[in-house]
């Protein structure tokens, strides 16, 4: 396993699911001044964001972004998620749907570990559809109207381990520990 890492993110559940699923302590550091782009390809925004951050931390980091696309909208609103959410909230991602038979989703995120001279993502996409209503306490942002294929609940509805077993994230991260330790990138962290 890795040494401590900079895990750049303003969301303190991020970091909680990224270290249980990663089984390791990850520094959380937030009120960087990184400039998030707005892109359709969430590659970009991760990899533009781990270079900014090692850039103002000069140490190695850790950083991810995610995304919801529903197919009834080829792909949107994908990383441009969070937008939709402070402009209109799941009420609102819900009413994006109204008339569309297909509610099918993809949940994604990107993970990116960055030492100034490797660079090491990955992906973990998982397959879902969007409830007719808000459902659920647990988890955060839109995990209230995500259901991940072969589940009955949104991931709010479930507890932090049944979440965290299926997430994209874990996906994601586990992808990413895998490529680290091949890498041998654990030395230099």
């Amino acid at each position: 396993m890795w040494k401590k890492l900079k895990f750049v993110t303003s969301n303190s559940d991020k970091v909680r699911e990224a270290s249980d699923i990663l089984e390791c302590s990850l520094d959380q550091v937030s009120g960087l001044s990184i400039d998030e782009i707005q892109a359709s390809d969430i590659k970009e925004i991760v990899t533009h964001k781990a270079q900014q951050a090692f850039d103002e931390l000069r140490c190695p980091v850790l950083v991810e972004d995610s995304g919801l696309s529903f197919t009834a909208w080829n792909g949107l609103p994908g990383p441009l998620i969070k937008c939709f959410e402070i402009s209109v909230g799941c009420p609102g991602l819900l009413k994006m749907l109204e008339g569309f038979e297909n509610r099918e989703a993809f949940a994604i995120c990107v993970a990116v570990v960055f030492d100034g001279q490797k660079m090491l993502l990955s992906r973990g996409e998982r397959r879902g559809k969007i409830a007719r209503s808000i459902r659920g306490e647990n988890g955060f942002g839109w995990d209230v109207i995500f259901i991940p294929e072969h589940h009955e609940k949104t991931f709010a509805e479930m507890n932090f381990n049944e979440k965290n077993a299926i997430s994209h994230r874990r996906m994601a991260f586990e992808k990413l520990n895998i490529k680290i330790k091949k890498a041998r990138f654990v030395n230099r962290v």
